[in-house]
């Protein structure tokens, strides 16, 4: 299991085929599915990006609103504005059946139940559907929806479905038994509608043998800007079903469009209309890192399904992928890294290991966004606020003189700091280490220069250089890649936070 907390992700591939909108990802073992406002649905290979032989697939007439495989990884499922829902069959990739709801409304979102034996739809008629998947006929229907159903998961055990729409409720329905109406109803699951929900993997997946009682992490995102984490518990076969609200995570900006499991239930992903992707810890419910690369709206996120690898679609007309990597054998031993504790809020594992009087401006604004608080790093920046002057400040220097106006968020950043000023080590008082052999950390060094990067930035290819190396490649007049000779689809350079972070760390111990 990859430590969250240790965790890096770095750009490996870009996919820029599509010709509109990015809509929709899923991966299978081998493969993943990308769909787009273009109508098509296009296959690429995991192990080196390439497009599938019998990609694309053109099945729909109107733009693409989901895709999915099924779990045994024999069919996927895909649905449109032209209210199709086809099955393909993964072998051959032909069209096995086109699904109708009895309205042919747009249907909006499909998922496959956990046996992979049937498939559900919502549609803008505010219904409902489930399919039998071996006899490909529609076996009941859900009404109880004011609005459009956007959102559904089944519960990991195939009892139970969720469902949300663009008004903003959550129903629970019995998905084994049949009961036409929900066994529970939350009016208020998201202000001005939901965008998706997905159930943890793992999350109270063993039912406690002796109360017989399922019990489950939900998580739901929403036009409020939020991610909710909703306890779901329900005895078997009973309709006594209950979903409350356990966390809320503030973070984004905007609209929060998706939202996804990594398949050990330790990570969540979210993208979001503020054009960023956030990685959290749905356990603690606590922010990990913030995944800023995309120039326009997030639409869809995915992991594969062994977790090292998280897709981000957005209408960009982009799929970025991102290899999750675990630095932890980087920062095993290092002087100042300790493993967060389950019970306290870290402030993160990338603070500079160094007494807070001595920090430097880069250091103050990357420990803002280590809680979520990036909106105010620039007015830090432009008042020069370094360690010295962190430990200073009061309530009212935040709010009157860098514009910090919540009272939540000035008590945030005094309480961090308090945390802070307790996890830091001065260097007067660091041990002798021996340190790491840099011959083994080659994500340190930069493909160019083969030395330790001191600006890590990300270019179009992919890969990630030495800020100076990479923009003197680029003055010289070159247009291709230092390392797989494509021609760059553009200059620009995105910071990589995360992996300077690591660095600065590692860099720490050799003074």
């Amino acid at each position: 299991m990859m430590p969250a907390s240790n965790m890096v992700a770095s750009l490996i591939h870009t996919i820029t085929a599509h010709s509109g909108d990015i809509t929709c990802l899923s991966f299978t073992h081998d493969r993943l599915a990308t769909g787009s406002g273009d109508k098509t649905l296009r296959l690429w290979s995991l192990d080196d990006f390439s497009e599938h032989q019998s990609s694309p697939l053109l099945g729909h007439s109107y733009n693409i609103h989901c895709c999915v495989f099924s779990p045994f990884g024999s069919i996927l499922a895909t649905c449109s504005t032209d209210g199709k829902l086809i099955l393909w069959d993964v072998k051959a990739y032909e069209i096995t059946a086109i699904l109708q709801h009895p309205s042919k409304n747009s249907i909006r979102v499909c998922r496959f139940s956990p046996d992979s034996s049937h498939i559900v739809s919502g549609s803008d008629d505010n219904t409902i559907c489930m399919w039998e998947v071996a006899t490909k006929k529609l076996i009941r229907s859900f009404s109880g929806h004011e609005e459009s159903v956007v959102a559904l998961a089944y519960s990991p055990d195939n009892n139970y479905l969720v469902s949300g729409s663009t008004y903003g409720d959550l129903h629970v329905w019995d998905a084994c038994f049949g009961h036409g109406r929900y066994l529970f109803l939350e009016v208020e699951g998201h202000d001005l509608g939901v965008t998706c929900c997905e159930f943890s993997p793992t999350y109270g997946s063993a039912r406690n043998p002796q109360s017989g009682i399922a019990n489950f992490l939900l998580a739901t995102s929403g036009k409020d800007n939020l991610i909710k984490l909703w306890i779901f518990t329900a005895p078997v076969g009973s309709a006594d079903v209950v979903l409350k609200c356990h966390n809320t995570l503030p973070g984004h900006s905007d609209t929060v469009t998706s939202c996804a499991f990594n398949p050990s239930g330790t990570i969540l992903a979210s993208g979001s209309l503020d054009k960023t992707v956030r990685l959290w810890d749905p356990v603690r419910g606590i922010p990990l890192f913030t995944i800023d690369a995309h120039n326009r709206f997030v639409s869809c996120c995915a992991f594969s399904l062994d977790g090292r690898l998280l897709a981000t679609g957005s209408i960009d007309r982009t799929v970025k992928i991102w290899k999750l990597t675990d630095t932890s054998h980087i920062m095993e031993g290092l002087m100042g890294y300790e493993a967060p504790e389950e019970d306290v809020k870290p402030t993160s594992s990338a603070n500079p290991v160094c007494a807070m009087e001595n920090w430097t401006v880069d250091d103050v604004v990357a420990w803002l966004a280590t809680f979520g608080l990036e909106q105010y790093q620039d007015r830090f920046r432009e008042n020069i606020i370094d360690g010295s002057e962190l430990l200073a400040l009061t309530s009212s220097d935040l709010e009157t003189i860098l514009g910090v106006a919540p009272l939540g968020h000035r008590n945030k950043i005094l309480r961090n700091r308090e945390v802070s000023k307790m996890q830091m080590v001065p260097k007067s008082e660091a041990k002798e280490i021996k340190l790491p052999d840099l011959s083994s950390h080659d994500e340190l060094l930069c493909p160019i220069t083969r030395e330790i990067m001191k600006d890590p930035v990300i270019a179009a290819d992919g890969y990630t250089y030495d800020r100076s190396a990479i923009q003197a490649w680029l003055e010289s007049g070159k247009d291709r890649s230092p390392m797989t000779n494509t021609v760059l689809d553009h200059r620009s350079l995105t910071p990589n936070r995360t992996l300077k972070m690591v660095i600065e760390r590692f860099l720490e111990q050799m003074k």
